[in-house]
């Protein structure tokens, strides 16, 4: 792998505050290969939907957020159609890789998750057929779980993902590689394996 197959996914690392920083400090975006987005928003088990620009998507999830003082997430999703499938973007949510969900989503078709969380962990699902394949945190990828861990693992390899345990000498230059470049690898894994690639200009279109 080189750095510039994580090009396309620079922009997600946007500093805190910044123009390019559409997404904030919590989000999940889950990627659905051969869907369509009202099977998407049915699966999530959406009560209704409306069709809304991203900033409107945010007052929605600001509303929700302060209503319900943050501990529930951010109590909506968007979808929109992209590549061989969906885009579902949760700012300030988490529910994408609960398994009951990625079950749900996941019947039929391969599904990432890719969960985004500046004050805990994040984390990487692939789910196909209505199981957890693989999950693994991208700055411990060595620690994964699933119904086939390392059925990834070439993947993994490729873009730079290691599947053992290093040494305690090399440990944190590799963990500062693994977390600054993190998203960039969950993301341009993701694309890989659902046909649905993340990119900047997604968020700006209506939902």
């Amino acid at each position: 792998m080189t750095i510039d197959a994580l090009a396309p996914f620079r922009w997600l690392r946007s500093p805190y505050g910044d123009r390019g920083d559409v997404l904030g400090e919590i989000y999940c975006v889950t990627l659905l290969r051969g869907l369509d987005p009202a099977e998407v928003l049915r699966r999530f088990g959406a009560r209704t939907s409306t069709q809304m620009s991203f900033d409107e998507l945010d007052l929605a999830v600001c509303d929700f957020t302060m209503a319900t003082g943050g501990g529930e997430g951010g109590g909506w999703v968007g979808v929109i159609a992209a590549g061989d499938g969906c885009a579902a973007v949760e700012p300030m949510g988490w529910s994408g890789p609960d398994e009951p969900t990625l079950a749900r989503l996941s019947a039929g078709t391969d599904v990432v998750s890719v969960l985004r969380h500046d004050y805990a962990c994040d984390y990487f699902h692939y789910a196909a057929d209505g199981l957890v394949i693989t999950a693994f945190d991208p700055a411990a990828p060595e620690h994964r779980f699933g119904a086939e861990a390392d059925r990834l693992g070439d993947l993994m390899r490729e873009f730079g993902l290691p599947l053992e345990e290093g040494s305690e000498e090399e440990w944190d230059q590799r963990y500062e590689d693994l977390s600054e470049h993190g998203l960039e690898r969950m993301f341009a894994m993701a694309a890989r394996l659902t046909g649905v690639t993340f990119t900047a200009d997604l968020p700006q279109e209506d939902l």
